[in-house]
């Protein structure tokens, strides 16, 4: 208390506490609950640093629990945060844009969950600004994974773009029947989506208009990307951005950050389990 300042026996008399107390409680040794709150805290600062400063108390637990075997409260992860000023990257609600008329009927009507892999798979694209233009990026999911299973990062919006992103979903995962749900947009609706979806086996769904609702996994999958990466910093090029995408996509959403949807496992882990789970049964 000297050092700001203020005598102890000041500041004790208008505490109304001893001097001898104040001296016994300065000179008290730690509690072992305080030293395990400080080593918890040091994990978890590891753990928030690891995703990228996005994750919130909810995934920061999930990784104590599951990725690295430590036993713990979510509640006692939230409070240690707090006190050490780490947050996650939360989410902001997204303009809504006009659509054009639907040239498939919607056959998910809000059903975003999925029976198996690649029976249902949502597309959309995103955009951001670099320093010299903009980039744009179209991604298809898995819905029962939440996996990309296919991207395409450009600087135009023309049809090829989600045409790309369509082909290396389908190359990586040879589909039957899948139906691939969109919004109105007019990539969506052009003649060479549409053949190229024929062409491929690939059933065509569309939302209603003016609902981001319809399409909410994408719109999750953009608003996380957008927080977690787009947001944080400017990008003076091009061609850093699309790499920072391409980065976060492969390196991070897919191998290792957890979503809620899936148990707190990551895309890949997901699927990984439930393949080893096929393969003993």
């Amino acid at each position: 208390m000297a050092e700001q300042g203020f005598p102890v026996s000041v500041t004790c008399r208008v505490l109304k506490v001893s001097r001898s107390g104040f001296y016994e409680w300065r000179n008290r040794p730690a509690s072992p609950r305080a030293l395990a709150d400080r080593e918890l805290m040091l994990t978890i600062r590891d753990i928030h640093q690891m995703s990228r400063g996005t994750y919130g108390a909810p995934r920061v637990h999930a990784e104590l629990r599951l990725g690295r075997g430590i036993v713990c409260g979510r509640k006692r992860v939230a409070r240690l945060m707090r006190a050490d000023g780490l947050a996650g990257v939360c989410h902001l609600r997204k303009r809504g844009r006009k659509p054009l008329p639907a040239t498939h009927d919607d056959l998910v009507q809000r059903q975003f969950g999925a029976d198996g892999s690649d029976r249902l798979w949502f597309t959309d694209i995103t955009q951001h600004r670099a320093s010299d233009g903009w980039v744009y990026c179209c991604a298809v999911m898995d819905a029962w994974s939440r996996r990309i299973v296919g991207w395409s990062i450009a600087d135009h919006i023309r049809t090829e773009l989600v045409v790309d992103a369509l082909q290396m979903a389908q190359w990586q995962r040879q589909p039957a029947g899948t139906i691939v749900h969109a919004d109105r947009g007019a990539q969506y609706t052009s003649w060479l989506f549409g053949h190229r979806l024929r062409e491929a086996g690939l059933l065509g769904s569309m939302g209603r208009v003016a609902s981001s609702q319809d399409n909410a996994a994408m719109e999750s999958f953009w608003s996380s990307m957008q927080r977690q990466l787009l947001d944080r910093r400017p990008w003076p090029s091009r061609v850093e951005l699309a790499s920072a995408m391409f980065e976060w996509i492969e390196g991070w959403y897919n191998p290792r950050r957890r979503h809620t949807s899936l148990g707190m496992l990551s895309p890949h882990q997901f699927e990984t389990l439930h393949t080893a789970a096929v393969a003993a049964a």
